[in-house]
C-alpha cells in the first residue's frame, strides 16, 4: 500500500504545484523509494485530486528525472544516477565556498545567532536519531549562511539541481554516517564565519561538501537496488 506524507495544502500553490511539492518531497525523503511504481490513480485518490493535475505534475517530476513514464506500462520513481548527483554536487560546492566566504565579510550578529541557534537543534536532532530533521535543520542552516551572505538567489539556483544530490545525503543520513562529522564541520564554519576567516570558511566548505563522494560506492553497495 502506497504511503506517503502529506504537506499542508496552501493558497501559495495551484493543485498541481500542491501534488508536485507533495511527490517530491515524498521522493527525495525515500518515502517513495527508487524503483518504486505508482499511478496516476493511486495518488489522485490519495491526495483526493482529479487526475489532470497529477498528471501534469508526473510530467514536471519527469522532466527533472525523478520520475520515469513509461506508456503503456506505468510510472516508476527513478533509481538514483550517480553521475546526477555528481553534477549537483560540483555546482554546490563550487557555489557555496563562494557564498561562505562573502558570508565571512558580511554576517550580522543576528545571522550568528540564528545558525548558532540551528546548531542547538542539529544536536537535539543527533541525540534523538532524528535523521528526517536533521536534514531539514541542515538545509536551513545552509540556506541561512546564502540569506547573511546577501546571496539568497544562489540557494535557489542550487534548489533546481539539488534533488537528486539530495535523495543521496538523505539515504547517508538514514544509513547513519557520521552525524557527529557533519555536526561538527557545521561547527567549524560558524567559528570562521563569526572570526571573519575566508581560507578557513572555504577550507571547510569544501571537506563538507566532498564528504558524499566518499560514501557513494559504500551507499550504493548497501542500497544496490536504489541505484542505476
Amino acid at each position: 500500500m502506497l504511503n506517503i506524507k502529506p504537506l499542508k495544502p496552501t493558497s501559495k500553490y495551484s493543485t498541481r504545484d500542491h501534488v508536485y511539492e507533495v511527490l517530491k518531497e515524498n521522493i527525495i525523503a525515500l518515502e517513495l523509494e527508487p524503483g518504486r511504481s505508482i499511478s496516476e490513480k493511486e495518488i489522485s485518490e490519495l491526495l483526493s485530486v482529479s487526475r489532470t493535475p497529477v498528471r501534469e505534475a508526473f510530467v514536471k517530476l519527469a522532466q527533472e528525472e525523478l520520475l520515469e513514464i513509461y506508456p503503456q506500462k506505468g510510472t516508476t520513481i527513478s533509481l538514483i544516477d550517480l553521475n546526477h548527483v555528481e553534477e549537483a554536487r560540483f555546482v554546490r560546492e563550487h557555489l557555496e565556498r563562494a557564498v561562505v566566504k562573502e558570508a565571512c565579510l558580511k554576517f550580522s550578529s543576528d545571522g550568528i545567532f540564528e545558525l548558532e541557534s540551528n546548531l542547538l537543534l542539529q544536536k537535539q536532532c543527533v541525540a534523538e536519531k532524528n535523521y528526517t530533521k536533521l536534514f531539514e535543520l541542515d538545509e536551513s542552516f545552509h540556506q541561512r549562511i546564502a540569506i547573511g551572505a546577501g546571496k539568497e538567489r544562489i540557494w535557489t539556483i542550487i534548489q533546481q539541481v539539488n534533488a537528486h544530490l539530495n535523495r543521496i545525503r538523505m539515504l547517508s543520513l538514514a544509513a547513519n554516517y557520521q552525524w557527529d562529522l557533519i555536526l561538527s564541520q557545521h561547527e567549524s564554519i560558524v567559528e570562521a564565519i563569526k572570526e571573519k576567516d575566508q581560507e578557513k570558511a572555504d577550507q571547510v566548505m569544501e571537506q563538507h561538501l566532498k564528504k558524499l563522494t566518499f560514501e557513494q560506492e559504500e551507499l550504493r553497495s548497501q542500497y544496490f537496488n536504489y541505484f542505476k
